[in-house]
């Protein structure tokens, strides 16, 4: 009797892979096109010259009037209005500038100073024809070089960051994202990290505030970001970055701005969602590993044990 065995092993690989390269392709075509990273190069921004972060501190404080929206904790300057009052008046609530010389681009700073509209991509939604103005105002200069000035300014803002050494995923991600969208693993709001309460009605206070921000923030952008808490399992790293790095390319016309991060907070952002929406990789892939291992074993004493059996009728 003929062993047909390996013929039916070799129809059914043909057959799977055939449909696999037929329906993959067309998948990430047409249902999920793909990008490539520029590296978060920024190559549309032009580049800024070497700063004094002495003058850029005075301009900061000055006439550059940051402090008239941001906190800057580092340098105890705590924000002029609370969250959910500063998504009131202005959409969302403005960052903290304490770190964001370390998570920013000094490209895209330098340009977020200068034409916020230009760097954060929002062109579409904010210009003469729509009406609209932006809610952070473009700096004109203080009378001088205006490009040294942003120089100056972005010179001072990476001299009060954390080190690229120092920083952390949950910098990364609080400073970038999280003043938009939620992550429900980490316990993490629009607001701030959810405290523990002692009283229910504390708590309720709080998810009352966090409800009010997040009624600000869609009527600003239209539609409520999504919670990221398993982003990185449904959507995966490369769409994450990539899409970080200029939405337009994804959904064209979209409220979300530029983010404007270098590459190296990119993958702090990447490690803070794989720390909350898949906390047990590694063990996962340990486990995986040993079952791998496990299967072809026991695939080998199978086809060795089939071997005994059938062959006297082989």
């Amino acid at each position: 009797m003929k062993n047909k065995e390996p013929l039916i092993l070799v129809v059914v690989v043909f057959f799977t892979l055939l449909t696999y390269y037929l329906v993959e392709p067309f998948a990430h075509s047409h249902m999920h096109k793909h990008y490539e990273s520029e590296g978060f190069t920024y190559k549309d921004l032009p580049k800024i010259k070497t700063g004094n972060a002495t003058r850029g501190k005075d301009l900061v404080m000055g006439a550059g009037a940051c402090t008239g929206c941001h906190s800057i904790k580092v340098a105890n300057i705590p924000a002029p209005m609370d969250a959910v009052s500063s998504a009131a008046a202005y959409g969302v609530n403005p960052p903290d500038l304490s770190n964001a010389g370390a998570v920013f681009d000094a490209k895209f700073l330098g340009s977020l100073i200068k034409n916020p509209v230009h760097a954060l991509m929002l062109g579409h939604k904010y210009n003469a024809k729509s009406g609209k103005t932006f809610p952070m105002p473009q700096f004109y200069g203080a009378g001088g070089d205006i490009n040294q000035e942003v120089a100056d300014m972005v010179a001072y803002l990476q001299s009060i960051a954390v080190s690229k050494d120092k920083l952390t995923p949950t910098i990364a991600f609080e400073t970038a994202c999280g003043r938009c969208h939620a992550n429900h693993y980490a316990k993490w709001t629009q607001i701030g990290e959810k405290p523990v309460f002692k009283k229910k009605q504390d708590e309720l206070a709080f998810d009352s505030k966090v409800l009010d921000y997040q009624d600000y923030l869609t009527k600003y952008l239209g539609t409520l970001p999504p919670d990221l808490s398993i982003y990185i399992r449904s959507r995966g790293e490369h769409y994450i970055k990539t899409f970080v790095e200029n939405p337009q390319n994804y959904l064209k016309g979209t409220a979300m701005p530029r983010v404007g991060v270098n590459a190296e907070a990119a993958d702090k952002v990447i490690e803070y969602l794989e720390d909350s929406g898949d906390a047990k990789r590694h063990q996962r892939e340990s486990v995986g590993k040993n079952v791998m291992i496990y299967i072809i074993i026991f695939a080998i004493f199978a086809l060795l044990w089939k071997k005994q059996v059938w062959k006297d009728l082989h």
